[in-house]
């Protein structure tokens, strides 16, 4: 029974051994496993920041196709597109007033929003901030930014010479000053129009 007291402090010191691996193992895992926690978390903010951003992108591109087609509605009524147009300047003009007008030069900047001619726009239950004092706005109350507007300009007489052609730029926000979208169209009118061109 001698021999066997020495092996039993090796598989001791072999127990201690092992012990202190389990221990660094353990603690490797951990780390692991808290770095890919923490870039998960990371991940999830980017990718709610990146929703955030399209949303907004997407309710300010409606809300400049809403001018865009009320501009388009607004040529066909009455007599709008029969009046033919003229040299616009500002103030921006409301349509929300019975307001409209055609111009007859281009645009000055679409880029540059908003624009100081044209007509101003709000869509029936748009909900617009009135004087926004910063450049980002609480979104959650589905407010807008500002106003959408449009801009009418005459190309004259259409390419199938069966109307007059239009320019339309429209502008729209969505919650913020740095949030906003221009689209354009190029819209033909053949009601009711003689040759505005040619006179």
């Amino acid at each position: 029974m001698k021999p066997r007291a020495p092996l039993l402090g090796i598989r001791s010191l072999r127990a201690r051994r092992e012990r202190g691996m389990a221990l660094i193992t353990s603690l490797l895992l951990l780390l692991i496993i808290t770095i890919l926690a923490l870039s998960m978390f990371r991940g999830f903010g980017s990718q709610e920041k990146i929703a955030g951003n399209l949303r907004e992108k997407a309710r300010a591109v409606h809300a400049a196709e809403s001018a865009q087609q009320y501009a388009e509605w607004w040529l066909l009524q009455g007599n709008n597109a029969a009046i033919g147009s003229g040299t616009c300047s500002a103030p921006l003009l409301n349509a929300n007033l019975g307001q409209g007008e055609i111009c007859n030069q281009p645009l000055p900047s679409a880029a540059d929003v908003p624009w100081n001619i044209g007509v101003a726009y709000t869509p029936p239950n748009m909900n617009v901030i009135a004087n926004p004092s910063s450049l980002t706005v609480n979104v959650s109350n589905e407010s807008y930014y500002a106003a959408p507007g449009f801009y009418i300009e005459d190309l004259g007489i259409a390419a199938d010479l069966a109307g007059e052609a239009y320019r339309i730029d429209a502008y729209g926000y969505g919650g913020s000053a740095t949030t906003v979208a221009v689209v354009e169209s190029t819209y033909e009118v053949s009601q009711g129009i003689v040759c505005l061109s040619c006179q």
